[in-house]
């Protein structure tokens, strides 16, 4: 799996309501997130990207996806100043691919809560 809501069921005293919650937020936000991270990237807005990346990283790490949101912190900095720039792709790509696996993970685990 690749998430791990260990931290979200400590968070909500495993309370299968608020879990659902937190889980249809994250949905909702990540394919959001997804859809504007490809366009600052496309677009070369790497102030906006930077920004993203900050955000997505908290609704991440709530998820238990702890690689990921360290690599999101990475691109928040570099590309705030513009840094490594042919490295960007690589970090969104990551980011699409690891939250699209993590929202099917996530709807499959809302219906048995």
């Amino acid at each position: 799996m690749i998430t791990d809501l260990a931290y979200l069921k400590n968070m909500s005293g495993d309370n299968p309501d608020i879990i659902k919650e937190m889980i249809g937020i994250f949905i909702e936000q990540a394919e959001e997130y997804i859809k504007d991270m490809q366009k600052h990237l496309a677009e070369k807005n790497y102030d906006a990207l930077s920004k993203l990346a900050h955000k997505a990283k908290s609704s991440i790490s709530i998820m238990g996806m702890n690689d990921l949101a360290a690599d999101m912190k990475t691109l928040e900095l570099i590309a705030k100043e513009q840094k490594e720039q042919e490295s960007y792709p690589g970090f969104v790509e990551k980011f699409v691919s690891q939250t699209q696996q993590a929202i099917t993970e996530l709807k499959e685990t809302a219906t048995h809560l």
